[in-house]
């Protein structure tokens, strides 16, 4: 199979409204060498995250915006933090984020440079017809390799394949078998805008995004999409 469909459900937009899922495919990539200009873009997206955000960063319009999402689909933001505010949180400690492989330092220094999550999982075959949904009765989450996967309640907001969850709670966790490795070399990321963050941050977000991953992986960008209340679904061909 060479196709690849991504979707949202109707649902979703239905609860959301204003959401955008930015989704970008790209292939033939080298994830295998670190690059000294790519964590210095790093270190500076931190920086920039340090002058913008001062107090509690849950105040913060864009954060503040996706705890209130979780508290719509059930989830308490306190205990489940979004991507961006467990992020955001760890870099205003103040840390510096590891720098643990070009796609995964792009998907970071993306988060922290427009307040939003990105996130980056590898395509398998396994992985190609690819939901954002709410989570069914028989959908399982593998917490780590070698550990039966866990159940997941109804009603929590899923990135699927199948029943397979790909990442619990919107972008709170990927699942331990989709951590994008040294050997990547196709993967699709994902460019989330809540409100207040606009449609024209999640274009600008997957402009800059197309050009880190040609700078320090290679590779050729499939496609791409901004899915939407009027446009759900993202269909490419992987060949």
């Amino acid at each position: 199979m060479s196709t690849f469909t991504y979707s949202v459900s109707p649902e979703i937009f239905h609860d959301h409204p204003g959401y955008r899922r930015g989704v970008v495919v790209f292939r033939n990539l080298d994830n295998r060498h670190p690059d000294v200009e790519l964590t210095a873009q790093l270190r500076a997206s931190e920086d920039g995250l340090r002058q913008r955000i001062s107090g509690n960063p849950a105040d913060f319009p864009q954060i503040a915006a996706w705890r209130e999402a979780y508290r719509r689909f059930g989830a308490k933001p306190s205990e489940h933090r979004s991507a961006i505010e467990a992020l955001s949180r760890r870099v205003l400690k103040p840390d510096s984020l590891p720098d643990i492989n070009p796609l995964v330092d792009i998907g970071n220094l993306l988060s922290l440079r427009y307040l939003l999550p990105a996130g980056v999982h590898p395509i398998a075959l396994q992985s190609r017809e690819i939901e954002l949904r709410k989570a069914c009765d028989d959908d399982r989450f593998l917490v780590e390799q070698g550990v039966e996967p866990e159940n997941i309640a109804s009603g929590e907001i899923v990135l699927a394949a199948g029943a397979r969850v790909l990442t619990r709670r919107w972008t709170w966790r990927q699942a331990a078998d989709t951590r994008t490795l040294a050997d990547t070399d196709c993967v699709f990321f994902d460019i989330d805008g809540l409100p207040p963050t606009s449609a024209a941050d999640v274009q600008a977000a997957m402009a800059d995004l197309v050009e880190l991953v040609a700078r320090f992986c290679g590779g050729e960008c499939v496609g791409h999409g901004v899915l939407h209340s009027g446009q759900p679904t993202l269909t490419l061909d992987l060949v």
